[in-house]
């Protein structure tokens, strides 16, 4: 068979990872690994019919559980005898208390000797171990028979028995009780008999909450085995945008530059033209401030009388040009005359004030 024939689509692949990490022992199986090894899958869901979660074959499996049964047996007959030898050691413990307190009658002070002597028996007699079948030496050279003659007279022990159990069933009724006020405060308040109710469930509440307990955490194992698998699956999904990130970055970053650049440019260059706008529009009104109409009236006909007065200059000046460019034809001749002209003009200005001053000291 080609590895093509056995595909699943991408729901299918995922229910079969959950049936085979729930029926198998733990695996880790991806969706890659089911993937790339399709018989694979098929193989494991074959041996979930030969196994158990845990590893065991079905055969073993059973064979463990009977040998828990029988454990959970042995355990609670153990139980039994520990507890019932513990409320006996602790009614001496509290006899031994009382004698030094308060004067007991003779039956309880019997009764009390008595069942401290059968308990001392029972426990030697256990120390002895009779049923080993290795051939040992008796401890302290001790029989059987000879603890037996150390047991209290028949009618003390009927009569002990007697006591013993209305007195166990109280003791064993008080502590119920207590562990029932522990579990549920609220049962303080409640009658004996509806406690004895109680406590007659507590047992399968115990067990129901210690089911719920395991429960929880097994959810509470496979959540974290889920939560653990979403972060391996997001942190390579962030690794992937990252580099995904990265190529864009390097791939447009220096266009998107350009662009933002030019984009710039052009905004700077508007609020440029903007502000000399502005600037100017300023300049304009406060032109528009400083010469009212009358104002620029008397500054056209100042303008005007300007003009005129300049284009007479421009007359006398171009007389004058001409004037000048009819004696430059003249050459040097010109010059002696011009210099000859000028001392006569200054002879004649020093005479002229030679004579307003004579003038002047002759009057």
């Amino acid at each position: 068979m080609a590895s093509g024939d056995f595909c699943l689509p991408g729901e299918g692949m995922e229910l079969l990872q959950q049936v085979c990490n729930k029926r198998l022992p733990p695996c880790n199986l991806t969706e890659e690994d089911l993937l790339q090894n399709p018989h694979f899958s098929k193989l494991l869901l074959s041996l979930s019919q030969y196994m158990d979660e845990s590893g065991l074959s079905t055969t073993l499996a059973e064979e463990q559980a009977e040998a828990w049964k029988e454990v959970r047996l042995q355990k609670t007959a153990w139980l039994r005898s520990e507890i019932l030898q513990r409320l006996i050691q602790e009614m001496l413990v509290d006899y031994y208390v009382k004698t030094q307190d308060t004067n007991l009658t003779p039956e309880d002070k019997k009764f009390h000797e008595s069942l401290e002597q059968r308990l001392l028996v029972t426990e030697l007699t256990r120390l002895l171990d009779p049923s080993q079948k290795k051939e040992m030496p008796p401890l302290l050279g001790l029989e059987k028979s000879d603890l037996l003659e150390l047991m209290p007279p028949s009618e003390d022990f009927m009569r002990m028995r007697e006591c013993l159990q209305p007195k166990i069933e109280e003791k064993l009724k008080k502590k119920c009780f207590t562990l029932l006020c522990y579990h549920d405060p609220n049962s303080d308040s409640d009658s004996e008999t509806l406690k004895a109710a109680k406590v007659w469930q507590l047992a399968d509440v115990l067990t129901s909450e210690k089911q719920e307990n395991q429960n929880a955490k097994k959810k509470q194992k496979e959540q974290t085995v889920l939560l653990e698998k979403q972060s391996s699956i997001y942190s390579q999904v962030l690794l992937r945008c990252l580099s995904l990130l990265q190529r864009l970055l390097q791939e447009h970053r220096l266009k998107t530059q350009s662009e933002l650049d030019q984009i710039n440019a052009q905004y700077l260059e508007i609020k440029c033209s903007a502000m000399i706008l502005k600037l100017r529009m300023e300049e304009l009104q406060i032109l528009s401030d400083t010469y009212t109409a009358e104002k620029v009236e008397v500054h056209r006909l100042i303008r005007d009388s300007l003009e005129g007065a300049i284009r007479l200059q421009e007359q006398d000046m171009e007389k004058s040009r001409q004037i000048l460019s009819t004696y430059e034809v003249l050459g040097e001749e010109f010059d002696k005359l011009v210099k000859e002209y000028t001392h006569l003009k200054q002879a004649t200005e020093n005479k002229r004030w030679a004579l307003q001053e004579f003038n002047k000291s002759y009057h």
